[in-house]
Order: structure tokens, then sequence, then C-alpha cells
């Protein structure tokens, strides 16, 4: 358990289950500018975009790490081998990370990219 600005929180895998957060975390993964408005959430169910998450977790590559705060989700980072915008190659994993707006700042997506790299 890790604590920051007396939040306690863990970061582990997530389960099965929690998959279907991970479209959530996609719209929150979105970089947005100051000053600029947010696009509309119907954005993460472009193709392109859906790639990062549809059928998650049937894919032999595919892992997600989640940081739990009191039993709620507040961050999921994952992995895994597709054709989106940063494509290398068929070995190179994508990641996509988020953290929900009021637990950003705290150290949790840099402990949830540690996990993912160290497993």
């Amino acid at each position: 358990m890790d604590y920051n600005s007396n939040i306690k929180y863990i970061i582990r895998q997530m389960h099965r289950e929690e998959y279907p957060l991970l479209n959530d975390f996609l719209y929150e993964a979105i970089y947005i500018s100051d000053g600029m408005e947010p696009p509309p959430k119907r954005i993460r169910n472009t193709p392109e975009l859906q790639e990062y998450v549809v059928d998650f977790g049937t894919r032999e590559h595919d892992k997600a790490f989640a940081a739990e705060i009191e039993g709620m989700i507040a961050g999921a980072a994952w992995v895994r081998i597709m054709h989106d915008y940063g494509h290398i190659d068929d070995d190179a994993h994508s990641i996509a990370i988020a953290v929900r707006k009021a637990y950003r700042g705290l150290g949790i997506g840099t402990k949830m990219l540690k996990e993912l790299f160290e497993s």
C-alpha cells in the first residue's frame, strides 16, 4: 500500500470482470489542453480508440493494472499489442494510462507504470 497526501491506495492487477471499466478510463486518458473543450464521450466509440479496449483480455499480451482507493478504481494502466497511432511492429506493446481527475498528481500513474514494466 502506498500513501500520498493521506490517500491510501493499492496498485494491483485488474480483474477480468473490471475490464469493462477500461472504456471509461479510455476517455480519461485523452489529453485535453488547458482551456480546450473536452470532446464528447462518444469519441471513445471510434474504431481507432476502441482498439485499446475491445475484447480486452482475449489477446495473448493484454495486461492491465488498477489503482484502488477504498474499494474504488481510481486509475488504470493497460497494454496490448495493436495497430494504433504509434504502432511500431507486431511485437511492441501500446500503453494507455488514466487516473481520475480527483487523484491526479499524487504519483498513482507513475506507480501503475512501474507495475506494468516490472510484470
